[in-house]
């Protein structure tokens, strides 16, 4: 019987000897976790500080902005912080109905608080622009190609309400809601064949739901592509063909502003307007188009020049500065012209191709001689173009 209580004995203390070891390796463990959890950096905040006004001669100036896919909240701060600075009051913002109602009925609208507060915090305008269909609401049929780009018919009122409530939480920033991009091209409108009367229809099922809940938000139509497509083709159809048939459907009622997408390609910005040429001042062109049917304002909500060095459709850096500023001052005296909005300000991450040579700051926020030009301008001072030229290639 001793021998077999010394057994268990030995045995209890030997588990408790266990035990203890293995406590003391669980707490050793645990403080080498939280010693190395304290050498990683906090996350940056983004902190608002007092409010900010804009000082600017130049009140159209507007920049397009890429802010929605940021992932830290300080870019996001640093990038309505530099617009600012460099004197455009009104950005334009998408912001994708998918992120904010992923469930039918359920919204979370904490992003978009985020960037509304911030740009208000500089004193900046939004122009924001509603898109990307969630799958709730995209079609259901098996074999029916659908994309962020799809909306059908029976989902056009759910989108009208996105937007309405989008316009009575932000009614107080907003420079006016942009239903859709670029309807006349296929690729944006979910790989149907586009409709300017499907468009229309889209207008009158969804601008009464947001003049009810926002009165006082404006609505802009359109946001139409400059592109030649030829009649019958599967990618798109022409811009001015596009909007005299929006327009014969009945779109000009819903809209308080057009949308228009005009870029330089090539060509200078005063080369004259020719139904055969996609060029600055084809706006003009459908500017002529809508005064026929109604006379309402017109917000270019993307334009501008690329200085690529390899791109076919880009100019070199100098050019680019030229024709963006001669584009500006041309829109000064077009008084039907609302906003002039340049795309794009900086990407969230770089492309690695033509696209980087639309922005005006890297990702790294460092300005590009454009950006310096612009500020110039929209602080009314003497163009100072060629100290912000880069060194000869």
């Amino acid at each position: 019987m001793l021998q077999a209580s010394l057994i268990v004995r030995f045995i209890m203390k030997s588990r408790l000897r266990s035990a203890l070891l293995w406590i003391t390796w669980g707490l050793r463990l645990a403080l080498l976790v939280w010693l190395l959890s304290s050498l990683v950096p906090p996350r940056a905040r983004a902190i608002l500080g007092e409010p900010q006004q804009v000082s600017t001669t130049k009140p159209k100036l507007c920049l397009h902005t890429r802010l929605i896919d940021e992932v830290y909240d300080w870019k996001i701060q640093r990038s309505l912080e530099m617009i600012r600075q460099m004197g455009a009051s009104t950005i334009v913002e998408f912001f994708p109905w998918a992120y904010f109602e992923p469930s039918a009925g359920q919204f979370n609208w904490q992003r978009a608080d985020f960037i509304m507060r911030h740009a208000e915090n500089q004193g900046l305008r939004v122009l924001a622009r509603m898109g990307f269909v969630p799958e709730w609401a995209r079609p259901a049929s098996t074999g029916q190609i659908s994309t962020f780009n799809s909306l059908p018919r029976q989902s056009y009122a759910a989108f009208g309400r996105f937007a309405a409530q989008f316009a009575v939480r932000y009614h107080h920033l907003l420079a006016g809601i942009i239903l859709w991009n670029e309807p006349n091209l296929d690729y944006e409108w979910g790989y149907r064949p586009v409709s300017p009367a499907e468009y229309a229809e889209l207008l009158a099922v969804a601008a009464p739901l947001i003049r009810q809940a926002a009165p006082s938000v404006s609505i802009l139509g359109g946001a139409l592509a400059p592109t030649r497509e030829p009649p019958g083709s599967p990618h798109g159809m022409d811009d001015l063909i596009y909007l005299e048939q929006m327009l014969e459907a009945g779109a000009a009622q819903h809209m308080d502003m057009l949308a228009v997408h005009t870029y330089g390609f090539t060509a200078p910005a005063d080369e004259p307007p020719s139904p055969d040429r996609l060029n600055f001042r084809r706006v003009e062109l459908l500017h002529a188009i809508l005064q026929r049917s109604a006379p309402l304002p017109i917000a270019i909500t993307e334009s501008g020049w690329n200085d690529h060095p390899r791109w076919t459709k880009a100019v070199s850096p100098s050019l680019r500065i030229q024709y963006t500023l001669d584009s500006l001052r041309l829109g000064e005296s077009w008084d039907w012209l609302r906003y002039h909005c340049l795309w794009v300000f900086r990407f969230p991450t770089p492309y690695y191709a033509y696209p980087d040579h639309f922005a005006m700051a890297t990702t790294l926020f460092q300005p590009l001689p454009i950006y310096y030009a612009l500020r110039d301008y929209a602080q009314g001072q003497p163009m100072s173009v060629v100290r912000w030229l880069p060194a000869p290639r």
